[in-house]
């Protein structure tokens, strides 16, 4: 067995580990660096692997950081398959698409208004370039968990965090190595908790919330403060959030205060955000994995106003009675949140509530920092607004969820390594898990190989 952490290595992004296994290349997830600058620029690097050599993806998950550059893997000549559930399948559709789209945008805007460094500023990958990955994606057949490649078999199984969210076991022969994709929690709003791992000869586990704990609080409740006091003062609230996976949490979370009468169930709430619109329908239809009751699945858009075009976002800004506004991106790095921060930061009366981790680097984790200027399309606007956070609304399992998820184990790995994080979590993981299992537990370094 041999690995090489190709992203998710020194830091929580850019998700891609390469396994060779029993005679097979084998790419576990293919994500975005997002964050700091020097992060992103990995983005525009070649491939550090021979594309043609893999000889499949096996996907954890639809967020970017773990899919969205699959578009870039099969420019540089991949033509195998992307082995993944239904639900990532159609969700990775919806993201790849939009990912292109905005980069597209961006690189138009760059140019006409003159703002970027190169001449001329190009997309990272094209809407045509997306559709080329979507085209390899092979969705497990229904009643399905397995799949073979060569003599590797792959197994997918529930991890919660998202919808068709998955933890992957490599097989081959007598050796097992588990990856853990993205851990849900036990108490998330939508997803039931992630299935109890097994058994794992090498064992890479994510580190996101590796030296955290979720807040004891009920984050349901700390929203509904925070709107009553806002629409209280004649402002509005705007949600930065997630397209896929937060903004239906955020939904339902809005669905079940009005129900409960601690919000008034005529406060107008909108989605402004076509992905998050095409999403919360997937949810729908793929309501058999979530934990929520039918009803309350067909609600989750019930009485909101959805606004798909770019034309009815736009009239937003002449309403004038308080409103919660729900917009990408979760970390307000691109998309229509800009515009709404635009006009809604210098404003006082409004708030501004990010409903999870910021990465640093973003505008999201810049704003939280107290900034009181915030530079959007080349210019700079004032901060007046109330700007928060709301950390229990995170989708990942914290330092707890996670030791609970390995402690299943009836044995420990022969070695583990600890990705997907910042190094002070990433370390803090290591060294419970060292403490646990008195064997090698690795805290891999980005582009390191390691063989067995």
């Amino acid at each position: 067995m041999d690995l090489q952490f190709l992203g998710a290595a020194d830091t929580v992004t850019g998700s891609r580990h390469r396994v060779a296994l029993g005679g097979q290349s084998v790419l576990l997830d293919c994500g975005l660096f997002q964050g700091y600058k020097t992060l992103r620029e990995r983005n525009w690097a070649p491939m550090p692997a021979a594309a043609s050599e893999v000889d499949a993806v096996l996907l954890s998950h639809a967020h970017l950081d773990h899919s969205g550059a699959l578009p870039l893997l099969v420019r540089a000549g991949f033509r195998g398959p992307v082995h993944c559930t239904a639900a990532t399948r159609d969700l990775c559709e919806v993201l790849l698409l939009d990912s292109a789209h905005l980069a597209e945008e961006d690189a138009r805007r760059a140019n006409r208004d003159h703002t970027s460094r190169h001449t001329p500023a190009r997309p990272l990958y094209t809407v045509a370039e997306a559709r080329r990955a979507i085209a390899q994606l092979r969705p497990l057949a229904r009643g399905r968990d397995t799949v073979r490649i060569g003599h590797v078999t792959a197994t997918f199984r529930p991890a919660g965090h998202l919808l068709g969210a998955s933890w992957i076991a490599l097989n081959s022969g007598d050796e097992r190595l588990v990856y853990s994709g993205d851990l849900g929690r036990s108490d998330d709003l939508l997803m039931p908790p992630p299935e109890p791992l097994e058994q794992a000869d090498v064992l890479l586990v994510e580190s996101t919330y590796g030296q955290r704990l979720h807040p004891p609080g009920d984050p349901v409740a700390e929203l509904g403060a925070i709107v009553r006091d806002t629409i209280g003062r004649g402002g509005s609230v705007l949600l930065p959030t997630f397209a896929v996976g937060r903004a239906q949490a955020l939904l339902l979370a809005l669905q079940r205060l009005k129900e409960a009468g601690e919000l008034p169930a005529a406060l107008p709430v909108v989605l402004d955000s076509p992905m998050a619109i095409q999403a919360t329908a997937l949810y729908q239809r793929h309501r058999r994995g979530l934990r929520i009751s039918a009803a309350e699945a067909a609600g989750l858009d019930q009485g909101v106003m959805l606004t798909a075009s770019s034309a009815a976002s736009m009239r937003l800004a002449s309403r004038r009675m308080p409103m919660v506004i729900l917009a990408a991106s979760g970390m307000a790095t691109g998309g229509r949140v800009l515009h709404h921060l635009k006009r809604m930061a210098p404003d006082p009366r409004h708030a501004i509530v990010f409903p999870g981790f910021q990465a640093g680097g973003t505008r999201g984790a810049r704003l939280l920092a107290g900034e009181t200027e915030v530079k959007i399309h080349g210019a700079w606007w004032p901060v007046r607004a109330r700007v928060s956070q709301i950390a229990g609304l995170s989708g990942h399992a914290d330092a707890q969820g996670l030791m609970e998820w390995v402690s299943a184990l009836a044995r420990p790995p022969r070695s583990t390594f600890v990705v997907h994080g910042e190094a002070a979590a990433s370390d803090a993981l290591r060294h419970r898990l060292q403490e646990r299992w008195n064997s090698p537990v690795h805290v891999p370094e980005h582009g390191s190989s390691w063989s067995a």
